[in-house]
């Protein structure tokens, strides 16, 4: 009995030990490495190709760092496109060895990898009075359907298929952490092929649940049910045949995309729909619908670059020194926040001046990806005004979570 009691204790341990591991995970969204960096594919060596990648390059990294395609329409941007030896850090080329999906091998491409000065391309936008976005990014989870014919398919990123790796080099290229499913036993038995062709909000919620995303998207491509016919009417044998008229029909376009959003804190519960992409290279239409997706998370989280809003908060459950010095170095290290000051200290609550690059919207949205510090919504507050004017005037608390 005793040795039965020590294991079921041990038991327990390793349990709670799984669950705060897993609760550690969820607690913090995607921070994106190498922001302010590119690989670009080139043909060789030479100054000339190395030229005109390293300006590519720093065209990528300025969008990544910018989050929409409209910064390199701006007039600065196009100038320091033509300077990009300003900005530069390092370069160097690298070797990928690319498989061929459909056939058997691999290629063998030559990339330029290329680093450019933070520093520098912050100030740039600044000058530019141009949004950024920081390296703190919402994680999303995307399932897409692939229609052919009478034929769907969920795909995941082991599928047979193209799409994948449009996916993954999207999500490199504008740095945005884009998950697709597992699609193994656990998914299969929690959701339908038909729930997510039907764009239905829970199934698709229930069964995204366990990859902790901050947003859902519902992605579908087809070459049949989705996709528009025209009349051909050089084909036609009268104008007034009726039905008895044998009509030949054509297809708009090959292929038709279309995309919903879905997130309980971007959009609060609601789920936003596209238009219709129509085209004849689904891999276009693809990376059209993401960037339109990624655009539209972007205008959530972007960063005013220029904008200086002062913004008082209270931060609670501070109890030494370091970990005063701890909620310090995380407020500075936002990168919606330009400076912070200490304004006041009582029992273990300290209150602080925040300077923001952007909005206050835009600082709650950072914190809520990071979790670090939370929001605590007080019912009362608005009666709850100072004793007198010698009172600190009421500001958001935050609770920090050690």
């Amino acid at each position: 009995m005793l040795i039965f009691l020590h294991m079921f204790k041990k038991f327990t341990f390793l349990l709670f030990v799984i669950v705060a591991f897993l609760t550690s995970i969820a607690i913090k969204a995607v921070e994106v490495k190498d922001l302010y960096q590119a690989s670009i594919a080139i043909d060789s060596q030479s100054s000339k190709d190395r030229a005109g990648a390293l300006k590519k390059a720093l065209a990528a990294v300025l969008l990544k760092v910018g989050g929409e395609k409209n910064v390199l329409d701006n007039d600065v941007i196009k100038n320091a496109l033509g300077n990009y030896n300003s900005y530069l850090s390092q370069y160097r080329y690298q070797q990928k060895s690319l498989q061929i999906v459909d056939e058997k091998g691999s290629n063998k491409l030559l990339f330029l990898l290329v680093s450019f000065n933070q520093e520098k391309i912050n100030t740039l936008f600044q000058e530019a009075n141009l949004a950024l976005w920081g390296s703190l990014r919402p994680k999303i989870l995307l399932w897409l359907v692939d229609e052919h014919g009478l034929t769907r398919n969920i795909i995941s990123s082991t599928s047979a298929s193209n799409l994948p790796l449009v996916i993954s080099e999207f999500s490199s290229q504008r740095g945005l952490p884009i998950m697709l499913p597992l699609m193994d036993l656990t998914d299969a038995n929690q959701i339908k092929l038909s729930d997510i062709w039907g764009r239905f909000q829970q199934p698709i919620k229930d069964a995204s649940n366990r990859y902790l995303p901050e947003a859902i998207a519902v992605v579908r491509i087809s070459d049949s049910s989705l996709v528009a016919l025209d009349y051909d009417n050089g084909t036609t044998e009268s104008d007034n045949c009726g039905l008895l008229c044998t009509e030949s029909r054509t297809k708009i376009s090959n292929y038709v995309l279309d995309w919903s959003l879905l997130d309980w804190s971007l959009v609060e519960g609601q789920q936003k729909f596209s238009q219709q992409y129509q085209g004849n290279d689904p891999q276009a239409l693809l990376q059209q619908g993401l960037a339109d997706i990624t655009e539209l998370i972007y205008q959530y989280y972007a960063l005013s670059a220029t904008s200086d809003n002062d913004y008082i908060i209270d931060v609670e459950n501070i109890d030494s020194l370091n970990t005063y010095v701890e909620v310090f170095h995380f407020l500075d290290e936002l990168s919606s926040v330009k400076s912070v000051i200490l304004v006041s200290a009582k029992g273990s609550k300290r209150r602080f001046k925040l300077q923001l690059l952007g909005t206050q919207e835009a600082l709650l949205a950072s914190l809520k990806l990071n979790k670090k510090l939370t929001q605590v919504i007080d019912p009362l507050a608005q009666f709850n005004e100072p004793a007198d004017e010698n009172d600190e005037p009421l500001a958001p608390v935050f609770n920090w979570d050690k």
